[in-house]
């Protein structure tokens, strides 16, 4: 079902713990601004961040598709769609995927736990 090797995503998922965690990371959940970038405006200030830089370069290496998967898996385990409807939200996500995708998965609150849970409900486990 998944084209992307789950120890990357457990890698993903790790760092994605990790940068959320720190006390300094500020990310909105709600755009303030109508521009379809609010995502990195509200990464802008970790640029510097190494936990950071290591998740947006594992994300970016990914193919596009792989990507896409990344992007359903994270839908999935937020409970946008459920197992059934994998295919769909593959599909979704590839209509939406764009070069941001990085920024995108890690401006969302509870991604690492979201990704995790996927990764479950897709008989998958980091543990």
């Amino acid at each position: 079902m998944l084209d992307i090797n789950p120890e990357i995503l457990c890698f993903i998922i790790d760092k994605a713990h990790q940068f959320h965690v720190k006390e300094a990371v500020t990310i909105i959940e709600v755009p303030t601004s109508p521009a379809d970038d609010w995502a990195r405006q509200a990464l802008a200030d970790h640029q510097d961040d190494l936990t950071y830089q290591e998740l947006v370069t594992t994300i970016n290496d990914l193919d596009p598709n792989q990507q896409v998967q990344l992007v359903a898996l994270m839908w999935l385990g937020r409970g946008d769609f459920d197992v059934s409807e994998w295919d769909v939200a593959k599909e979704t996500a590839g209509d939406a995927w764009n070069e941001w995708t990085a920024d995108y998965v890690i401006a969302t609150p509870l991604v690492a736990d979201y990704l995790s849970e996927g990764l479950n409900l897709l008989g998958y486990s980091c543990d």
